[in-house]
This record gives C-alpha cells, structure tokens and sequence, in this order.
C-alpha cells in the first residue's frame, strides 16, 4: 500500500493496482498502467476529479470505477466511455487480486444546512478497511481488521470522535489520511491521537508521510 496526499491510496498486488479516491487535494497520478479498479467513496472533488480518473483510464481503459449511484453517474456524465459501477453496503466485487466489499451509507454530518449525501466504506482483501468520510463504526469488523485508515482531519470530525471510533473498531494497525487541510502542526497532534487510541486497543499506529509505501 501507497499513501498519497489527502484521501488517496493506492494498492498494489502480483503487479495488479487498486486506486481508492484520487481527488483534487492529491498530486497528478502517474504510473496508472495495470490499474484492476478504482474505488471512490462519494462524490466530494477532494476524494475524485475527472482528470484524475482520465490520468488512469488512459493507461488501464478497462479498470472498473466502483462508487454510490451519484458518483457513477457525475462519472458518466464527465467521462462516458468509463466503466463506472454503482455499489451500496452489502456489495461484494473482485477485481483481478483484489476482493472489495463494501460497507456503509451515509457521510458524515457536517452541518444541518448542508444535506447528507450517500458515502461507501470498503474492505480490500480482509485485511484494509477505508471508510470514507464517516466515523461510524461498522458492527461486522469490529475486531476484525488488519489495517484501519482513519481521517484525521475535517470540517465534519472532531479529534474526541476520530479517537472513540478507533477504540471501538479495536483495528491491530492503523494510519492516518484525510489529512491535508491540517498543518503539519495539526497532523502531528492528530496522528498522536490515533497513535494513543490505537494502543489502548493493543494495536500498532504506522507513521506514514504521503508517498511512504507499507506491506499490509
């Protein structure tokens, strides 16, 4: 696993890749050739752009872009002859060595005047769990996950629930992401924090600067 800027991760198996949420808060993708799939959680820019998307169709046409119904169709829209699929909690795909099963429904709350949109979390393999732009754990992988991305930093989380979600989904590993709108600063404070509510659980807190590569 690859982390980016912000949101985006990139996977990497037998020489197979899998992009999860190449936004606009992200550096231009390269090295896109031999993509499987890409995985989009919602449809905020800070999580997909159409350029980033066009960066990896044009080397890997035939890799499957799986997201909610409003994801898949802003994607037809901007790019038609992509293969964009709709998913929904209880879905469960595979993409040349990738399982992908996804979890989930809605974003987080980030003010009443702004409504909810739909938001999908996804397990990758059994072994990484990334749930998108919500804190609410899910039931089934409680316990279960080998490594857990936890944002850490949002106009819709504070650092109290970014802790109890961690100590509740009690992961063995986790990093942070969803972290550029925060200072260097910020990210430190908010990676010590997920450090901390990592270990009350016996887990592991992986420090991971953007572009730092880590065997799941």
């Amino acid at each position: 696993m690859t982390k980016f800027e912000h949101a985006a991760l990139l996977l990497e198996e037998d020489g197979k890749k899998l992009f999860l949420d190449p936004g606009n808060m992200t550096t231009a993708l390269t090295d896109t050739e031999d993509a499987v799939a890409v995985v989009i959680t919602h449809e905020h820019a800070d999580h997909w752009t159409p350029a980033q998307l066009e960066r990896i169709l044009d080397r890997s046409p035939d890799a499957p872009i799986f997201g909610t119904a409003a994801v898949v169709d802003a994607i037809r829209a901007a790019l038609p002859e992509a293969n964009a699929i709709a998913v929904r909690a209880g879905d469960e795909h595979t993409a040349g060595p990738f399982t992908l099963r996804f979890y989930g429904e809605k974003h987080a709350v980030i003010h009443r005047s702004i409504p909810i949109i739909d938001n999908v979390g996804v397990l990758v393999n059994g072994e990484l769990y990334y749930g998108g732009d919500t804190l609410v754990p899910e039931p089934a992988l409680v316990g279960e996950v080998n490594v857990l991305a936890v944002p850490a930093g949002a106009p819709w989380l504070l650092i109290g629930d970014v802790i109890d979600y961690v100590i509740s989904m009690k992961p063995r590993r986790t990093f942070a992401t969803h972290d550029m709108g925060l200072s260097q600063w910020g990210q430190n404070m908010a990676s010590d924090r997920i450090r901390s509510a990592t270990e009350i659980g016996g887990g592991e807190f992986i420090d991971l600067e953007p572009f730092d590569s880590y065997d799941v």
